[in-house]
């Protein structure tokens, strides 16, 4: 492979295929039509090439289509022009020469004879289907005939779309000069033959006749590539296949069509004749080389046509809508709509095909109407001593397009407020101006303000438009007074004194003023806050005294300052109050005595190192506390003879041993400890000191712990007997639950006679009566008839709703010692016992409980009645207690 690619390589030769192309035509050509395809060749690679003719009626596609540039007639048999190849990397120049032969009707045009050395080949795309005979290239040998230069150029074949046949329908007839001497078969492929659309195009395989089976569609396929094969009965290749090249020929057959139905643009108000608006663009599906294909605008209407009923006008050719008149204006006209039309053969209304679309032209408002106000003067007032209050509202006019920049008003203060108190916002729904007070106005400073405002818009005017006069307008604003309350000028106010003042001292006077200078008012001191209850204030003229002895110690002193709040109130309509705070910073005096730490500590009861290092709180600060003094007093004379003090620093000592042992116990060590105020003060503490005895380390032994806390060897003993005593105790209690659980497991599975409760009738909530009829008879209840009345019945016979009367059956009785074989036979037994016991309930019959019977010895009770008639005498009910007060009420009032 890599020699057949060398050899090739080197056989290259760039240049045409033919230097002379000779091409029958018809006499007419129309713009577009396609005559030819010369082929050009380059080692190289034909990318980079280009072509050009000498001609300018003929021009040279990238692929080599040879095409009138416009519509000709050919005025003789023969034209000639050169088509030049140029290498756009080399520079290099190939020419061949295109003749075109005008074919003429004649009788022998089967004949087909070579002129001057070059075979011509021809197709009529009008003529009636005869023959149009296309023969093979001949090459003659080397053997005394003269050579051929070059091959057949086959000219295109030209097939006009949408063709109504009938169909198949003859192209032209493909023939080989050798089938004189033996049979050939034709054939084609390509795509449209054998190549996917199939069978667009076939071919008698015997006379060499192609047709064309059905209408042609260009905007579905503008041309066909075809190769023509000729072989004989045996398949064996007789001719070098041809190409052949099919155009369709373009029909207008397609409207223009716009890429959207509706446009929509914009243009602004005041714009200038010659403004660009939109582009509208519309295609045709036809060939846009040919006047089927080329597309012309034009408006049809204009809505509304005001001020002029051509606002606008479009470029035929691009589509693009510009303004053509001046007076543009949203406030009086907001949008035009526009139909435009589209046309094709180059706007031809009698022979192109046309539709139309909708330009929605919108006109944009510019800022060329200033806002105005409606008023030239605006009044409002205003309380003092308030903010964010809305004063005024001011109204303003303005024709631009609402809640745009063009329309939104803003306001400015240009004079009247030096001191900033209003502000002026605009409302976004409304667009007025809110007169905002923003600092609050003093009734006593300023009674009126008299303010100048200007109105303008967000966005800025437009070129040559001014401001008017109403945008500028006055404000009025009236103060108006209110009780305000009085306030301490000082606040907080901090005053300095010594801890320890006496009560009734005055301290300050903490007064408030009154800002309400055109009032005749009063004002009145009270306490808000006084947490110690230290303080007192006058009333009226607001001086602060000592209720109590200040401490500066107290738990209420946070960082040597004491703090009360009072009120101040005056007597206006309505009453206004305010508050003020007085600080007390408290100085300390030494009036708190120095206290021993710590309160106890442990030694050994042999002198050693360790000693109790001991120090000093007081409550005072410096310099009323240290350095202190620590010293052991005279009396008792023990202490400084069993103790001795040795000192450290200015606030610590150590207490230690003065003799060699001291037995061990706990021993209370009075130390007086001394301050270094002015005058100093002094506090005898105790301090509890545990003596033991001490291991070689030094520490406390358990035992020395045990001792020095007080408790000799005997107590000691009597409290691990104690601790043995309970441990044996709840020993005993564990091993006698254990006995009892095990007891409970393995008792026998039935209980003992006494215990059983099956053979018995247990009566429950048997209540009795009260306390006055303990005494009764149920067996007037169970028994309506005397005992000897049921005896005396006939056998047999007796009342089925009580309880029979007579001797009841035995049940049997278990044995002493139960056995688990016996139970069936207890159980049967017993059963058998009470099916015939007559008493055992329930009775077997239906019981009537509403039967009282005869010979009750119960009294009758109809006598009773409600009647308060009688003498009868209630006053016992009052002695019955509360629950009875409502019938003592009822019964026992008497008359009343």
């Amino acid at each position: 492979a890599h020699n057949g690619d060398l050899t090739a390589r080197e056989t290259c030769k760039t240049g045409f295929s033919e230097e002379d192309y000779t091409v029958l035509i018809s006499e007419n050509i129309l713009e577009g039509e396609k005559l030819l395809k010369v082929s050009f060749s380059s080692c190289l690679g034909t990318k980079g090439t280009q072509y050009e003719t000498n001609s300018m009626d003929f021009k040279v596609r990238a692929d080599g289509t040879v095409f009138a540039t416009r519509e000709l007639r050919i005025p003789s048999e023969q034209v000639a022009f050169t088509v030049t190849a140029r290498d756009g990397r080399t520079a290099q120049r190939w020419d061949a020469v295109v003749r075109l032969l005008v074919a003429r009707p004649s009788p022998a045009r089967s004949a087909h004879k070579p002129q001057k050395g070059k075979q011509s080949a021809s197709l009529d795309a009008s003529q009636p289907p005869n023959d149009t005979l296309l023969p093979w290239p001949q090459h003659r040998s080397a053997s005394g005939l003269r050579r051929q230069k070059r091959d057949w150029v086959i000219p295109p074949i030209n097939v006009p779309e949408n063709s109504r046949g009938p169909f198949p329908q003859q192209l032209v007839r493909i023939r080989s000069d050798k089938d004189n001497d033996i049979p050939i078969r034709y054939s084609i492929t390509g795509v449209g033959a054998d190549q996917p659309p199939m069978e667009v195009f076939s071919i008698d395989s015997m006379s060499g006749r192609m047709y064309v089976t059905r209408p042609m569609d260009r905007e579905e396929r503008a041309s066909y590539h075809l190769r023509a094969h000729a072989v004989d009965m045996n398949g064996n290749k007789v001719e070098n296949p041809i190409d052949l090249y099919i155009y369709v020929i373009d029909m207008n057959d397609n409207r223009p069509e716009f890429v959207n139905q509706v446009y929509n643009g914009s243009v602004d108000e005041g714009s200038k004749p010659g403004t660009y608006v939109m582009t509208v663009t519309a295609n045709d599906a036809d060939d846009s080389t040919t006047a089927n294909g080329m597309v012309r605008y034009r408006i049809v209407t204009q809505s509304p046509q005001s001020p002029s009923q051509n606002m606008f006008t479009i470029n035929s050719e691009t589509g693009d809508i510009v303004t053509v008149a001046a007076g543009l204006d949203r406030e009086k006209v907001q949008q035009y709509t526009v139909i435009v039309q589209a046309t094709d053969m180059e706007g031809n209304l009698n022979y192109g095909l046309s539709n139309t679309a909708t330009a929605i032209i919108t006109v944009t408002d510019v800022n060329d109407n200033p806002p105005e106000f409606t008023a030239s003067t605006y009044a409002g007032e205003v309380p003092e001593n308030q903010v964010e209050v809305v004063v005024a509202n001011l109204t303003v006019m303005d024709r631009d397009q609402p809640h745009s920049p063009n329309w939104n008003a803003f306001y400015r203060i240009i004079s009247g407020d030096p001191s900033g108190h209003f502000s002026i916002r605009t409302d976004p729904v409304t667009n007025e101006g809110m007169v905002t007070v923003v600092k609050a106005v003093d009734y006593e400073l300023n009674r009126a303000f008299m303010l100048t405002v200007m109105v303008s818009n967000q966005a800025p005017l437009a070129s040559g438009i001014q401001m008017s006069f109403q945008s500028t307008a006055g404000v009025t604003i009236s103060v108006m007074d209110v009780n305000e309350a009085p306030y301490f000028p000082s606040n907080h106010k901090l005053i300095r004194l010594e801890e320890g003042v006496p009560t009734g001292t005055v301290l300050t006077t903490f007064s408030a003023v009154d800002p309400d200078r055109f009032m005749q008012q009063a004002v009145r001191y009270s306490k808000l806050s006084d947490p110690a209850n230290w303080l007192h204030i006058n009333a009226t003229n607001g001086q602060v005294t000592t209720a109590a002895v200040l401490d500066r110690e107290s738990l209420y002193i946070k960082n040597n300052v004491y703090e009360a709040t009072f009120l101040a109130a005056d007597n206006g309509i309505p009453p206004a109050s305010g508050t003020g705070t007085l600080q007390i910073y408290l100085i300390d005096i030494n009036d708190n005595a120095p206290e021993l730490l710590p309160k106890e500590a442990q030694i050994c009861e042999k002198p050693s190192l360790n000693a109790i290092n001991i120090t000093a709180a007081d409550a005072d600060v410096d310099p009323n506390i240290g350095p202190y003094v620590f010293e052991l007093p005279f009396v008792p004379a023990a202490v400084r003879r069993n103790w001795t003090i040795t000192r450290l620093n200015g606030d610590y000592a150590q207490l230690s041993l003065r003799i060699l042992y001291l037995e061990a116990g706990m021993y209370d060590v009075p130390i007086i400890v001394t301050d270094s105020g002015n005058p100093p003060l002094s506090n005898t503490s105790i301090i509890k000191v545990k003596v033991c005895p001490c291991d070689e380390n030094g520490d406390c032994t358990t035992v020395g712990a045990v001792a020095a806390a007080g408790l000799g060897t005997s107590a000691i003993v009597a409290i691990l007997i104690c601790i043995v005593i309970l441990l044996s105790m709840v020993l005993l209690f564990v091993v006698w639950m254990k006995r009892r659980e095990k007891e409970r497991h393995t008792k026998q599975l039935l209980i003992d006679p006494e215990d059983d409760v099956r053979d018995n009738i247990l009566k429950y909530d048997e209540e009795g009566g009260g306390e006055e009829d303990q005494d009764y008879d149920l067996s007037q209840l169970q028994q309506p008839e005397a005992m000897e009345h049921v005896l005396s019945k006939a056998p047999g016979v007796r009342r089925v709703d009580e309880r029979p009367v007579g001797a009841e059956p035995q049940y049997p009785v278990r044995p002493v010692v139960p056995h688990p074989g016996d139970i069936g036979d207890f159980i049967t037994e017993g059963l058998r016992a009470a099916d015939n016991d007559p008493t055992a309930p329930p009775y077997d019959s239906l019981l009537v409980f509403d039967y009282e019977g005869s010979g009750s010895t119960a009294g009758s009770v109809s006598s009773l009645n409600s009647s308060s008639s009688g003498d009868q005498d209630y006053d016992y009910l009052n002695d019955w207690g509360p629950r009875f007060k409502k019938l003592a009420d009822m019964y026992g009032g008497g008359e009343d």
